[in-house]
């Protein structure tokens, strides 16, 4: 089974050199963190920074460099600062190669419920939507489960949506997996995961192929 950081360095695999990348609030922050140093990626926020570098350490610290999610950032050689105009034309002009979101539920047909829980206070929406509505590739980012043990790989997704069919792949702490036909198709095991054990915590429809390897980090 994976921590968080161990999701993010699955999911760095998936990042290819030369890509724009768009790294969402909670565990796709990490990703920075674990991309090959053989590669060139750029990493975007919405707020207006091109050019992301890892989180900092703590005497690398600067309070004016932050990323949507209000974190400390580096800036890597060659960044870029712009206002979010800007930066919202870059995702709308679908500049960017990859999104990398968290989740609260996702749907087998590939919708996105990551803004709000009716009842409870939200800041915002923030770019949410116009990303998923611009990106062609869009990877998940999540805890398989909610705190309550509840599934959040679902048939149809209960929370107000995001998007609509834009998923492409999950990396959850259980197992990699691709919308594919309007249902999980299992990619990969977490180490020391069982299918048994990703099945019962899956309860939109699932695809197993007969070998699903296990993942490497």
């Amino acid at each position: 089974m994976l921590d968080k950081n161990g999701i993010a360095q699955r999911i760095a695999k998936e990042v290819k050199d030369g890509y724009y990348v768009n790294l969402g609030i909670g565990i796709p922050t990490l990703v920075a963190n674990f991309v090959r140093d053989d590669i060139e990626v750029e990493f975007q926020s919405e707020n207006g920074i091109l050019g992301m570098g890892p989180f900092p350490l703590e005497n690398e610290v600067d309070p004016d460099l932050i990323n949507a999610g209000k974190q400390t950032i580096t800036a890597r050689p060659g960044a870029s600062f712009f206002d979010s105009a800007m930066s919202f034309g870059m995702i709308r002009g679908q500049h960017v190669d990859l999104t990398i979101l968290g989740a609260m539920e996702v749907s087998q047909d590939g919708d996105i419920a990551n803004w709000k829980i009716p009842g409870k206070m939200v800041k915002g929406m923030g770019g949410a939507m116009d990303l998923v509505g611009s990106a062609e590739h869009i990877i998940v980012a999540m805890m398989h489960t909610n705190k309550a043990g509840a599934s959040k790989l679902l048939k149809s997704c209960s929370l107000p949506l995001t998007g609509v069919k834009c998923v492409t792949k999950i990396v959850t702490n259980l197992a990699v997996l691709e919308v594919a036909n309007g249902k999980f198709k299992l990619l990969e095991r977490a180490p020391g995961v069982s299918v048994e054990e990703i099945k019962n915590a899956t309860e939109g429809e699932m695809l197993v192929p007969n070998d699903v390897p296990e993942m490497q980090l």
